[in-house]
């Protein structure tokens, strides 16, 4: 059975796993363009470069004002970043409660080496096997309390199978 993923309407989707673990293909291909907000695209919007590390601030300064504005007329808005460090969940939880939406959790738990694989495949980057450690180490460290951080759901796919079948179903808001 696929994995069922219920989006209520008014949410802050937060995406959780390492690179190459399949957020921004899921996001792609689940949720409409304008909905995502992705960290690599704010860094390309701010510097010319998706890779370039060193405006990271900057590219998320520019991330949450959209997702403000977006929160704020109610549209359902997803972060595409890692987020496997606790600060940065942090940081997403406290916008959605600003606006008074559900901050919602998809992790993908998927195993080092497929990240490790997809990312040695990627041809736009240059990937460093001990960064992929490091945000391994610090997502394994954050992922027993989401809900205690504050996320009101929090789902986990832990497999390719089971990215690739999942579902998204928006539901009203409570």
């Amino acid at each position: 059975m696929s994995p069922r993923i219920s989006i209520p309407e008014l949410s802050f989707v937060v995406l959780i796993g390492p690179s190459g673990c399949g957020k921004s293909t899921f996001a792609r291909r689940r949720f409409k363009p304008t909905e995502i907000l992705s960290s690599d695209v704010y860094r390309g919007l701010v510097s010319d470069d998706e890779n370039e590390q060193t405006v990271t601030e900057d590219a998320f300064d520019a991330l949450y004002y959209v997702a403000r504005k977006r929160l704020a007329r109610g549209l359902l808005t997803v972060l595409d970043a890692t987020n496997v460090q606790p600060e940065s969940r942090k940081k997403a939880v406290a916008v959605a409660r600003e606006f008074d939406r559900l901050p919602i959790a998809i992790v993908f738990d998927l195993p080092e080496q497929v990240c490790n694989e997809r990312n040695r495949s990627r041809t736009d980057r240059d990937w460093n096997p001990y960064l992929a450690s490091t945000q391994r180490q610090q997502f394994l460290r954050g992922m027993k309390d989401l809900q205690k951080e504050g996320f009101r759901e929090v789902y986990r796919l832990s497999s390719v199978e089971e990215v690739d079948a999942a579902t998204v179903v928006r539901e009203p808001s409570p």
